[in-house]
């Protein structure tokens, strides 16, 4: 599944690349006020911080809230106190697009992550053209080159990467980066199971001083609550507030923790 993921995203990146040249994107992104400091606004606090996240639709859920609006949705969790917004941009499986992430950049004041399957320059700079603070950067989707390259890439821009890991071996990887910015997926992208524990088992093996961040398998006040207590500094949570009744009083609870 992460294979055909990765695959569609490209696909799709090099036909916009056939209208939008890569010297274009540069020169937008260029032109771009500089990124939030992302890290400043999801820095540990005494309470949890969120990451709440514009999302249509899923592979393993299919579709989830249609979201006509994603900036009206994206200004809402701000206001209900999200350190920062993640937008789906991946068209495919989960029916976002650059233009939900500009709409978001434009409606909120804080930091807006690009999530992606990114593996090429081109993608990198089409985010910071649209504004995107934050990079989503999938360990187990690129070799270790390619990810200390667009690592470097994102913070030369500016912009936070955020470093997703899946297991012991890629949390290894993700610190010899040097990545200020860690999460772990409790969602295996090969076969698409949770496991909640996951974060707890690898929450030790990331160094004093970088940021946590436990993503999937969140619907309730209790799991954000089993994440805190298992070292999370910032939980991500997506499908629990786009499928909600409201998604402010779910923001709130999760943030009462």
């Amino acid at each position: 599944m992460l294979a055909d993921l990765v695959a569609g995203a490209l696909e799709d990146a090099a036909e916009r690349q056939l209208s939008v040249g890569l010297a274009d994107v540069e020169a937008a992104a260029a032109l771009q006020p500089a990124a939030l400091d992302a890290l400043s606004f999801l820095a540990p606090a005494d309470r949890v911080k969120i990451i709440a996240e514009v999302k249509r639709a899923s592979p393993s859920r299919g579709d989830l809230a249609a979201i006509a609006d994603p900036a009206a949705l994206a200004a809402r969790y701000a206001a209900g106190g999200a350190s920062a917004i993640s937008v789906l941009t991946e068209a495919r499986k989960f029916k976002g697009s650059l233009a939900d992430l500009e709409a978001v950049r434009a409606a909120v004041d804080v930091p807006v992550l690009r999530k992606d399957f990114i593996a090429t320059d081109y993608q990198v700079f089409e985010a910071r053209a649209a504004g995107a603070d934050l990079v989503l950067l999938i360990v187990a989707a690129l070799d270790q080159p390619t990810l200390s390259h667009l690592h470097d890439l994102i913070v030369s821009l500016g912009m936070t990467p955020l470093v997703e890991t899946h297991d012991a071996a890629e949390v290894s990887r993700a610190v010899d980066l040097g990545a200020a910015l860690i999460g772990v997926n409790a969602r295996n992208l090969s076969t698409f199971d949770l496991d909640p524990d996951l974060f707890g088992r690898l929450a030790d093996r990331i160094p004093a001083g970088t940021i946590k961040v436990a993503e999937s398998a969140v619907q309730s006040v209790d799991d954000v609550a089993h994440y805190r207590a298992a070292g999370a500094d910032v939980v991500l949570v997506g499908e629990a507030l786009v499928t909600g009744d409201d998604p402010v009083t779910t923001l709130k609870e999760f943030l009462s923790v």
